[in-house]
């Protein structure tokens, strides 16, 4: 599925690449920590980060996990296993299933009753469950793999894949991450492949978002980075004016998911 990028999507793939190896490296070395774990989706934007990490880091230090359930996609894992084997890296496949169903049991439900999105917030937060476990045991870090597309209008599980040490893509948008995923090499079938969380069955981010991340880009660049109205983006980006004003309502809607100190202003002293 790729697309034309607008200019104003176009970033220096040789300059962001190096940015983003030298931070993994510096951080990890800072925080005195071994290594890096991530969960591998075979998506994108997990794919991009694994091989960042690696150069960063070399193979032998980065963890990576495919955490799947029994409604998960086949052709991720497929995708998964090519990108670890394309970077040198041992993959770790974990059927997290029956985590899945002792979480729902404990409030009476299943699988096949369980609400869909719910049931898929519950495996998003457990394969953090795990990442974060293995990065205690090995004295590591996790790495987030969210970019700024998904990061802005909330589209990530809150303490699921929206919980991480350090977030390397979250400076650039789906369309970025892709470009930088072409700049480093890796298959076109993984870097523009039409965006999944996997949470259930058929799962995909335009069902949800009503539409792809080439629009979802252009309007959340003009409206957030250059500051115009919501006319001036349509004009521009031609897109439905509506759609427009959709994209941009999930920026502060989703606040909250961004905010993870929330609480009350301080009490006043005496």
């Amino acid at each position: 599925m790729r697309y034309e990028v607008p200019s104003y999507l176009r970033i220096d793939e040789a300059k962001t690449a190096k940015a983003i190896i030298d931070f993994i490296r510096n951080y990890v070395s800072d925080a005195g920590a071994s290594g890096v774990v991530l969960g591998l989706s075979g998506g994108t934007d997990s794919s991009v980060l694994a091989a960042l990490a690696v150069e960063a880091l070399s193979a032998d230090r980065v963890a990576v996990l495919f955490m799947y359930d029994k409604e998960s996609s086949l052709s991720s894992e497929r995708d998964a296993e090519l990108l670890a084997s394309l970077l040198n890296l041992k993959l770790l496949k974990l059927d997290l299933t029956t985590g899945v169903e002792f979480v729902l049991k404990l409030l009476g439900d299943s699988y096949e009753v369980a609400p869909r999105v719910a049931k898929g917030n519950v495996k998003a937060r457990l394969r953090m469950v795990v990442l974060y476990y293995l990065a205690n045991k090995t004295n590591s870090l996790v790495l987030g793999s969210s970019d700024r597309s998904e990061w802005l209008i909330g589209y990530f599980t809150k303490w699921g894949d929206g919980a991480a040490d350090l977030y390397p893509l979250i400076n650039l948008y789906k369309t970025q991450v892709r470009l930088l995923g072409d700049y480093l090499g890796l298959p076109e079938r993984i870097c523009w492949k039409p965006s999944s969380p996997d949470l259930w069955p058929g799962h995909r981010a335009v069902d949800e978002l009503g539409v792809e991340y080439d629009v979802i880009d252009s309007v959340l660049h003009l409206y957030v980075d250059r500051g115009l109205g919501a006319e001036e983006v349509s004009k521009i980006a031609r897109v439905d004016l509506n759609t427009v004003k959709n994209i941009i309502s999930r920026i502060p809607a989703s606040e909250h998911k961004r905010r993870f100190t929330a609480g009350p202003q301080p009490v006043p002293k005496l």
